[in-house]
């Protein structure tokens, strides 16, 4: 397995943050912001003071899957706060670490739905760099945690860059699936046009909800929908 994904944040510096070149523009025009300097700062001083970020890589989501090979959409909130599990994309794990209960759901979902089976044991193969390579953006909301405090970076900048992020999916030109579990995702819905996109919403994978009214995770056929909708806008 890769060092990164099992190490902390270790440069507060955006430079060491590669992402794919169609991302390149929005991305300094963020860090060069206001609000993106000021995050740099924050990030600095949390380094400074001995805290332990996750994940390594924070854009790695915009690394793997370039805009103009996004397909589809999966919005988390911010990334696990446990030792070695974030590895820069949403609900994805480093390899070897063991599935969180949400993941768990989400593989539960697929395999009903579409039959796909599990992740095979002893290795729990929750890794879904695949799935960004081949097209998925498996974006958080919030880029950054400190472990063992989950939202702990919320509300310190990375909300505008991610939103800008979806603004810019929503604003191409090729139709996209965008799949928003829970609230927190469904918030993002005014920056998406329903019209253009498929937008499939549904409670969060998490054991707390993930089986309750109004639109339980599971049983919500997401991935049989996206499959059909994405055949009959390819191209």
């Amino acid at each position: 397995m890769a060092a990164t994904q099992l190490t902390q944040l270790a440069s507060a510096d955006p430079a060491d943050w590669p992402v794919a070149p169609g991302w390149q523009a929005l991305v300094d025009d963020f860090f060069a912001s206001a609000v993106g300097v000021k995050l740099q700062g924050f990030l600095r001083e949390r380094l400074e003071a001995g805290a332990v970020i996750f994940p390594p890589q924070p854009l790695r989501a915009l690394e793997l899957t370039p805009p103009e090979q996004v397909r589809v959409v999966i919005l988390g909130q911010d990334p696990y706060h446990g030792r070695g599990q974030a590895e820069g994309l949403a609900f994805s794990v480093a390899p070897g670490v063991p599935l969180p209960p949400s993941l768990r759901n989400i593989f539960k979902e697929l395999q009903r739905d579409l039959g796909t089976p599990p992740p095979a044991f002893p290795q729990p193969g929750g890794s879904l760099v695949k799935w960004a390579t081949h097209g998925v953006l498996l974006l958080n909301t919030c880029l950054t945690v400190e472990e063992g405090q989950a939202a702990s970076h919320a509300g310190r900048g990375w909300e505008v860059l991610t939103d800008a992020v979806i603004r810019q999916v929503a604003a191409g030109d090729r139709p996209v699936v965008f799949m928003l579990w829970g609230s927190h995702a469904q918030s993002k819905r005014a920056l998406i046009d329903a019209d253009r996109h498929r937008l499939l919403t549904a409670n969060h994978p998490s054991p707390l909800s993930a089986l309750r009214p109004p639109l339980p995770f599971i049983g919500c056929g997401h991935f049989g929908e996206a499959r059909a909708w994405r055949e009959q806008h390819s191209g």
